[in-house]
C-alpha cells in the first residue's frame, strides 16, 4: 500500500525538515523523503563543519597571539595542531545536532522514508503529477502520494570542466571537509564566501594558502568595502590573493603529493602555481537530475527549479520547491525561511517571502564579515540618493578589549527619505550583529530609530547604534 499523507517533503536539509515540522504542528502528516542523513549539505557538508573547523583555527590564532594579552607561555607548551583531533571535534558537534533533528522529526511525528526520490506523472496511484517513488535503502520500493510536495533536495559543489578531481589533492569543499591531513600548501580556486573562509582557516592554521579569483575583487557581491577589507586581513596573514587571475583548468596536474596548475595573472601574465592540493570553490549547482520532473510539469532553468517567487509553487501548484535547488541566495536560513512560506501558502495562509537582498548574509572568517540589503554601488545604480557612513571598529572599547579592532559598520541610507537601504559589517561577532538590522529591516525602521535605542556598553553592538546616529545625523562619534 502507498503511504498517503497531506505533504511530503523531498529533501531532509534545513528547508525540508522546517516545512516538515511547521507542517506537522499544522496538524497535517508529513513524510520526509530523504537518501542520507537528516540535515543535508548544512549540518553535514557545509555550515556546521566548517564552521567549527574555523572556531578551531580562531582558537589556535588566539593562542598564538597570547602574548598581546599579557599571557606567557613557556616554550615547552608551544601550541600546535592536532589535526585528527580537530577533524574529530567537528564529527563530534555534527553527531551532536544530527541526533537532535532526528529526535525533532520523531517529536512531531514525522515519517521518514530513507530512499531516493523520483516524481511520478499521473498514475494509479494518483490521478495527478506528484506521488513520488522511492527506491529504499534495502533495495526495496515505496510509493509516497502527497496532497502537496515541497521539493527541497538542495545544491552541491560545481565542478569546473577538465579539472582532474580526485577526492583528495584536487577537491571541492565537500571532500576537503573529511581531508585525513592539514596540506602545507593550498590552492584555493574562488575568491566567494566559501573560498574565503577555507583561506582564513588554513592560514590561521599554518597553511600557505594561494587563493585565485576571476573578479578583480573577492566576494563580488558584496559591497566594496567589505571586499577591500577582507583582502587586506588576509594578506597581512600571509594569503596571496590572485585577483582578476584567470585559471587553464587543462594544465591542471596532480602527481607525487603535488599540484600544478597555469593562471594568467591580471597583468596578462602566465604563471605556474604548484601547491599540496588544490580546493575548487566556485559555487553550486542544484540537484535537480534523476528527479523525474520530465514527467511532471516542473520545469528548470539553469540547473534550478523555476518557482513562482512569491508562493514558491512550481509549474504544478500543488508542488512546491524550496532552498538552494531554486537557486538565488543559498543560504540555510533562507532555505528555512522559504519553508514557512510554502507551507503557509499550502495551508491556506500567507506569510510575505523576504527579497533576496534582504536575507541576512554572514561570512564566517577572520574577521568576520556580514550585511544585508543593498551594497552602496547596487543602491547607487537602482537611482537612490543615498548617505553612506563608515565607521571603524577600533573606536570601540569592546573591539579593543576583545584585541579586534579591524574593521568597520557601514550603513547605506536613502538621502530623501531616510530609509534603510543597507548595512555592511566587517569586524569580530559580525554575523550576529547583523541580526539586528534584519529586524530593523522586517520592521521598517528607519536608522535614527535604531540609534535612539538603547544599546549596552561597552559592547560590539553600539557599532549599530553609532553607525545608524551617523548616517541619520547625530553620531556621538561623528561621521
Amino acid at each position: 500500500m502507498p503511504i498517503e499523507v497531506d505533504v511530503a517533503i523531498l529533501g531532509g536539509g534545513p528547508g525540508g525538515y522546517t516545512a516538515a515540522v511547521r507542517a506537522a504542528q499544522a496538524g497535517r502528516s508529513v513524510a520526509i523523503i530523504e537518501k542520507d542523513k537528516l540535515g543535508g549539505t548544512c549540518l553535514h557538508r557545509g555550515c556546521i563543519p566548517s564552521k567549527t573547523l574555523l572556531r578551531s583555527a580562531e582558537v589556535y590564532a588566539t593562542v598564538q597571539n597570547a602574548a598581546a594579552y599579557g599571557i606567557s607561555l613557556p616554550a615547552s607548551a608551544e601550541a600546535s595542531v592536532d589535526w585528527t583531533a580537530v577533524m574529530r571535534r567537528k564529527d563530534e558537534v555534527v553527531s551532536q545536532l544530527h541526533k537532535g533533528v532526528e529526535a525533532l522529526m520523531k517529536q512531531n511525528r514525522i515519517q521518514i522514508v530513507r530512499g531516493g526520490g523520483r516524481l511520478m506523472g499521473p498514475s494509479i496511484f494518483s490521478p495527478r503529477a506528484g506521488a513520488v517513488a522511492v527506491e529504499l535503502e534495502d533495495g526495496e520500493s515505496e510509493t509516497v502520494v502527497p496532497r502537496h510536495l515541497i521539493v527541497a533536495t538542495g545544491s552541491r559543489p560545481r565542478r569546473l570542466e577538465g579539472v582532474p578531481y580526485d577526492g583528495h589533492s584536487v577537491v571541492t569543499s565537500d571532500e576537503a571537509l573529511a581531508w585525513p591531513s592539514r596540506p602545507h600548501s593550498v590552492i584555493i580556486v574562488g575568491g566567494g564566501v566559501i573560498g574565503v573562509e577555507w583561506a582564513s582557516l588554513l592560514a590561521d592554521f599554518g597553511t600557505a594558502v594561494t587563493l585565485v579569483e576571476t573578479a578583480d575583487r573577492l566576494l563580488p557581491g558584496e559591497d566594496r568595502d567589505i571586499s577591500a577589507e577582507l583582502a587586506k586581513q588576509l594578506g597581512k596573514r600571509g594569503v596571496k590573493l590572485l585577483l582578476g587571475a584567470k585559471l587553464d583548468a587543462s594544465s591542471c596536474v596532480g602527481a607525487d603529493g603535488e599540484v600544478s596548475v597555469r593562471v594568467e595573472t591580471s597583468a596578462g601574465e602566465s604563471e605556474t602555481l604548484r601547491a599540496e592540493r588544490m580546493l575548487i570553490s566556485v559555487g553550486r549547482v542544484g540537484n535537480v537530475e534523476t528527479l523525474g520532473f520530465e514527467n511532471t510539469d516542473v520545469k528548470t532553468s539553469g540547473g534550478f527549479v523555476t518557482v513562482n517567487p512569491a508562493t514558491l509553487q512550481t509549474g504544478e501548484p500543488h508542488i512546491y520547491a524550496i532552498g538552494d535547488v531554486i537557486g538565488g541566495i543559498q543560504l540555510a536560513h533562507a532555505a528555512m525561511h522559504e519553508a514557512e512560506v510554502a507551507v503557509a501558502h499550502l495551508l491556506g495562509q500567507a506569510i510575505p517571502r523576504t527579497a533576496d537582498r534582504d536575507v541576512p548574509r554572514a561570512i564566517y572568517s577572520r574577521p568576520e564579515a556580514s550585511a544585508i540589503g543593498w551594497t552602496e554601488a547596487a543602491a547607487k545604480a537602482q537611482g537612490y540618493d543615498v548617505r553612506t557612513v563608515k565607521l571603524p571598529m577600533r573606536i570601540f572599547g569592546k573591539a579593543l578589549v576583545q584585541g579586534e579592532p579591524e574593521g568597520f559598520a557601514k550603513a547605506v541610507a536613502d538621502r530623501k527619505t531616510g530609509d534603510l537601504l543597507g548595512v555592511h559589517i566587517v569586524g569580530p561577532h559580525a554575523t550576529d550583529l547583523i541580526a539586528e538590522a534584519s529586524l530593523a529591516k522586517l520592521l521598517d525602521a528607519v536608522p535614527w530609530e535604531i540609534g535612539r535605542a538603547i544599546h549596552p556598553h561597552p559592547t560590539l553592538s553600539e557599532a549599530m547604534q553609532e553607525v545608524m546616529q551617523a548616517v541619520s545625523g547625530s553620531a556621538a562619534h561623528g561621521s
